[in-house]
């Protein structure tokens, strides 16, 4: 576990994606941002025992968006301590099962994109545990010293948090703390400010806006859900050299055209574009079943020639 600022830490799950314990200011009381993958509770509840003391519970759970390396373990951690999963609103129709988030895009290149057409899309359903984030209060519940941003474009209600009393920000999937194309750097927790989920970013130029924004900040102390954490001026210089130098992919489905969303999910969908893997490894497979059935029949062939050949007298 790495501490972000005071009264904050990380927890690395599976070196793969972030939670994070935040203290409230009274002590004792503190709140979870983000649950980390599906069977993560048993790892943040130990964490957090440790951290704390024994037994120990928030006072409530944050998610900075619903996507399932981040709602992964919300509804088993709530059942667990008895609290509430709190999310922007527009996040709602996705973590209570009435809608789906946007297709992921896997022909916008790269490692992540090719891994995501095996990432399972139906979500845990919190439809009894999920209470909305309250939009007339900027400051997240039990959480009065900070403040929420709404950054969409990766996920419609996505969510940011900053502490302007030393500028700590916890930037959720807005960008990643590691190269998130790389996976042996994601694993080995390499710092290098970034663009996000590439696959998943719906609104292409959203993500572009809510990184800008997030760069004013001139954060000091990032924790994202992708990557180590970052302090000092590689924090607020690596964020703004992103902001200023943030560069689109090639191609994709949502790169000249946005999907749309709502208060109730989806509203408009670009159309998709061919994705090709799955004919050219269907095209793979087929011609390396036509080559082991060629094997077996000319090998067939050479050991019954062998079998009823007559030695010579």
């Amino acid at each position: 576990m790495d501490q972000v600022a005071a009264g904050v830490h990380q927890l690395r799950i599976k070196r793969f994606v972030n939670a994070y314990f935040v203290e409230t200011g009274t002590p004792g009381e503190w709140v979870l941002i983000d649950t980390g993958l599906p069977g993560s509770e048993k790892e943040i509840i130990a964490a957090a025992d440790e951290l704390f003391y024994p037994g120990t519970h928030p006072e409530a759970i944050i998610l900075t968006h619903g996507h399932l390396d981040h709602l992964g373990s919300a509804k088993e951690l709530a059942q667990h301590w008895g609290v509430p999963v709190i999310a922007h609103p527009l996040e709602l129709p996705y973590i209570t099962g009435k809608a789906l988030y946007p297709p992921r895009d896997p022909t916008v290149g790269g490692s992540l994109a090719f891994m995501s057409r095996f990432f399972p899309t139906q979500l845990p359903n919190l439809e009894d545990l999920a209470e909305a984030l309250p939009l007339d209060d900027e400051h997240p519940p039990h959480l009065v010293q900070w403040r929420w941003l709404h950054v969409p474009g990766h996920a419609p209600g996505q969510i940011a948090l900053f502490r302007e009393a030393d500028r700590t920000l916890i930037g959720g999937d807005a960008f990643a703390t590691t190269d998130h194309e790389s996976i042996p750097a994601v694993l080995l927790g390499i710092p290098k400010i970034s663009v996000a989920g590439a696959p998943f970013n719906y609104d292409w130029e959203k993500c572009f806006q809510s990184v800008q924004l997030l760069a004013d900040l001139e954060p000091v102390s990032i924790g994202c859900g992708h990557g180590p954490v970052i302090t000092g001026p590689a924090a607020t210089e690596g964020l703004r050299h992103l902001a200023d130098n943030y560069h689109l992919p090639k191609q994709g489905r949502y790169l000249h055209e946005p999907a749309r969303t709502d208060a109730s999910g989806v509203e408009h969908l670009p159309p998709a574009p061919e994705d090709k893997l799955p004919k050219q490894a269907a095209a793979i497979g087929v011609s390396l079943l036509l080559a082991g059935a060629a094997w077996l029949v000319v090998g067939g062939r050479r050991k019954k020639v062998k079998r009823y050949k007559r030695p010579v007298s």
